[in-house]
């Protein structure tokens, strides 16, 4: 498995805009959607191409198209869908699946409610995308749900991270390089409630305007 924190300014300068508890949902919606774009350029990096010939103006030349089967994009419900507009963006081709997995705060296991993917995922290129990985738990179930359907690879991308959730991800998945986790930000640590600190609160709630 990958880690990668993506370092530039522009991704910082939204992190910390997202962490003010003063930022209103309509802001923190669009900085989320442009932060995911910033994200998913990185993310993507190794998706599978094909050359194709396009007439230009000019001339004939030779371009690049996505190869088939095209790359699936998975959010987390709820929160995911919060980030699917920007990465549905970079990659407008990519067709869209869906999972619903929550935590149960006082077991801390993790339910699938919902499920919306295609049965055979072979050859597919998998793109997951849940704002906050705190436990780690949610994400080891959403990948070993994916790659058990037969899909290539499974890139996952959060905003916020906490080295407890990295640390779960590479206990069950660390020896796999189909997984590669891209994230904004890692974390200090998760607190009695299991909630990242410094973080940035509940991304749903804050989200859709549910925050208190």
């Amino acid at each position: 498995m990958r880690v990668q924190v993506v370092d530039h300014p522009l991704v910082a300068h939204k992190v910390t805009v997202l962490r003010d508890k003063n930022t209103s949902s309509p802001v923190f919606r669009q900085l989320t959607d442009e932060l995911v774009t910033l994200l998913a350029y990185e993310a993507t990096r190794e998706v599978r191409t094909v050359p194709i010939q396009v007439e230009t103006p000019v001339a004939i030349t030779t371009g690049t198209a996505f190869a088939k089967p095209t790359p699936l994009v998975v959010p987390i419900l709820r929160a995911g869908l919060g980030m699917l507009e920007g990465m549905t963006r970079l990659v407008p081709t990519a067709e869209v699946g869906f999972l619903g997995m929550a935590r149960n705060e006082e077991t801390l296991d993790i339910i699938t409610y919902a499920e919306r993917l295609p049965d055979d995922l072979t050859g597919r290129q998998v793109f997951v995308i849940d704002p906050m990985l705190a436990t780690g738990g949610t994400l080891v179930e959403s990948i070993k749900y994916i790659l058990d359907r037969g899909a290539d690879s499974v890139t996952c991308i959060c905003l916020i991270a906490a080295p407890e959730g990295v640390a779960r991800l590479q206990e069950f998945h660390g020896d796999d390089d189909r997984v590669h986790l891209v994230v904004a930000a890692l974390d200090e640590g998760l607190n009695e409630l299991s909630y990242i600190v410094p973080g940035l609160g509940d991304a749903g709630d804050r989200l859709y305007g549910l925050a208190e």
